[in-house]
């Protein structure tokens, strides 16, 4: 499928830079160019693909900036379609100019993702590898750098396809044996199909144990520091940090709305957000901030609740460590190096850490609690490899469910009578799965995926 119109962005970061690059992908690239790009002959039009050559842009006769202009032919570029990109000067005022030039002489400006977006309908890329480009764009660390690589390189793709192919033979068998008589369908068949299912349920359950490796890496793992005011929450977050985010004081409340870093451990960014201490208060600002550190407590992955053991238990604090999830939370002991009167009718089962943060001790023990709170839902030791997000957990979560009915019918006394019944589930289960690789699709799912990218992407 090649798109009717031209279209040009700036494909590079704003700001100032040594260099910036104007994309033009269409018909009229190479007529743009010829018009615009001024060179020794051959024009443009008449160069070999894969060349570049050096010029001037050139604008209605007064030359806009010199640079290198790089070609490509359809369909071995990055949309399929006939490419250029004029490599300028960086800065906004010459990649701005140059682009408005683009746009005079017959393309139109690119919407978001549209250059990647060409390159899926073209027929280049499927969406599982269109989704990649963005998530290697975004990339906060090297593991999350791999994983959006290998999805860029067909490995999710694969996966996915392998999961299309066996629903879609499971598909044919079932419709094959409509056409045979009750009777003279061999009783192997029902159960041949059930076995080929569960095979199919359990790819799809290795697929989404991936889930949450791939949500810690897209989006960042939400670390939040809860506690009451004074208990050490801010310390740590610039311990852990190595330098001062947060403003340390030993005036209560000092902190009155939340404090967001990123942190990356073992390739993982955690945000680690520093919130309000948790007390009943009548300044009207530091409940607020009270009423957002329980906002980001409901939404949190991992929860890192501090205490003071220089200060009695009360009810609150008691409820606060009964509030603990195992799995999901670490119980920071902090100011070991004072007199304890921390004394709780009874600890939470989760890991626990000593600390006298003040004097930076049990920084390092606080980040092995960490690791191993994550380690019960990623695999920290394993490489990083392809990953799903949210987007495929919702169909593969949806085929799942369509898929359990199936098996309970072919375990039944009339499996072979009701084998027609388990016809619709499956195409539906193959449609969900066309829509995630992108064999199948409708502008609405296109529009959703695509606006979340930048433009030059």
């Amino acid at each position: 499928m090649m798109e009717a119109d031209t279209i040009a962005a700036v494909i590079t970061a704003p700001g100032e830079g040594g260099v910036s690059i104007i994309r033009v992908s269409g018909p009229q690239s190479f007529a743009i160019a010829d018009r615009l790009f001024r060179c020794a002959p051959p024009l443009p039009s008449r160069r070999a693909e894969n060349t570049f050559v050096y010029g001037y842009v050139v604008d209605g006769g007064r030359i806009l900036d010199e640079g290198i202009l790089l070609c490509w032919r359809a369909p071995r570029s990055y949309t399929c379609e006939d490419v250029v990109e004029f490599q300028v000067h960086g800065g906004a005022a010459v990649s701005a100019r140059v682009l408005r030039a683009c746009l005079s002489s017959g393309a139109r400006a690119a919407d978001p993702g549209e250059f990647t977006r060409r390159a899926f309908l073209n027929g280049r890329i499927d969406l599982l590898q269109a989704e990649a480009v963005m998530d290697l764009v975004r990339a906060h660390s090297d593991r999350a750098r791999v994983a959006a690589l290998q999805q860029l390189e067909g490995g999710l793709s694969q996966k996915f396809d392998d999961v299309y192919d066996a629903l879609l033979l499971i598909a044919a068998q079932i419709e094959a044996t409509l056409d045979f008589p009750e009777d003279e369908l061999p009783d192997s068949v029902p159960r041949l199909i059930l076995d080929q299912i569960h095979a199919v349920q359990e790819k799809i359950r290795g697929l989404l144990d991936t889930w949450n490796e791939g949500h810690y890496l897209r989006d960042g793992a939400l670390v939040v520091l809860s506690g009451k005011p004074n208990v050490g929450k801010s310390t740590l977050l610039n311990a852990l940090l190595g330098h001062d985010r947060a403003i340390v004081s030993p005036i209560a409340g000092t902190t009155r709305d939340s404090i967001e870093a990123e942190f990356l451990l073992e390739g993982i960014p955690l945000r680690l957000v520093d919130t309000a201490g948790l007390r009943e208060s009548v300044d009207e600002i530091e409940r607020q901030g009270i009423h957002r550190t329980r906002s980001y407590l409901d939404r949190a992955d991992l929860h890192v609740h501090l205490i003071d053991l220089s200060q009695p238990c009360d009810a609150e604090s008691s409820a606060a460590l009964a509030s603990l999830i195992p799995g999901k939370s670490i119980l920071v002991c902090n100011k070991v190096d004072l007199p304890q009167q921390f004394a709780p009718g009874r600890w939470p089962e989760v890991p626990m850490v000593r600390t006298a943060l003040g004097k930076g001790q049990g920084v390092e023990a606080v980040k092995d609690a960490l690791r191993e709170v994550l380690s019960g839902s990623v695999d920290l030791a394993a490489r990083p490899h392809a990953v799903i997000s949210e987007r495929h957990r919702q169909a593969l979560e949806a085929i799942l469910q369509e898929l359990e009915p199936l098996t309970v019918l072919l375990q039944s006394e009339a499996a072979e009578a009701q084998l027609v019944l388990a016809v619709p589930g499956l195409r539906e289960s193959l449609t969900r799965l066309g829509e995630v690789t992108g064999k199948t699709y409708h502008e609405a799912l296109l529009d959703q995926i695509f606006s979340s990218f930048c433009i030059g992407k």
